[in-house]
């Protein structure tokens, strides 16, 4: 069993204030995660759980910066100044998951949830499941599984 760090350190803030969880080998695109994570960045930790829940009800789009090739317009990305977009549901969820265990990290340690952001979110490539289709003579079809790992940390701001 490996032993999994934190691509964050702690030098600049107080480690008492902040919390953090991470979702290591999880079965979600680490391009989807990317753009997510990159959205979550600074918010605070209810306005980043109701995105993540239109997300998932597709109600609201995540802004593709850096993979948007085939990612087509959407309307409701005004407010990022943005245009293309998508709707990564599984990702969206699973992310979820790991911005709740933050918050339930947080609470454990006293911290007052409604002052804390989101200060570190962060996605990472993980290990891929190679696994090959026979097809018809000799040949094969690669259907490759990619697991992404991600890590959120929030910090509590005086208010």
């Amino acid at each position: 069993m490996p032993n999994w760090g934190y691509s964050f350190t702690e030098q600049k803030y107080d480690s008492e204030r902040l919390a953090k969880a991470s979702g290591r080998d999880l079965r979600i695109k680490p391009k989807h995660a990317r753009e997510i994570c990159a959205v979550l960045k600074g918010m605070r930790v209810d306005r980043a759980k109701e995105f993540l829940e239109n997300v998932i009800q597709l109600k609201q789009s995540v802004p593709f910066r850096r993979y948007k090739k085939k990612a087509p317009h959407r309307k409701d990305l005004k407010q990022f100044k943005w245009y293309a977009g998508k709707f990564p549901q599984k990702t969206a969820a699973r992310i979820y998951e790991i911005l709740t265990s933050v918050e339930a990290n947080g609470e454990y340690k006293g911290l007052d949830i409604e002052s804390c952001r989101i200060i570190h979110a962060a996605a990472h490539r993980g290990r891929i499941i190679k696994r090959y289709i026979e097809r018809a003579r000799g040949r094969s079809t690669a259907k490759f599984k990619y697991l992404t790992h991600v890590e959120l940390v929030i910090y509590e701001f005086p208010s």
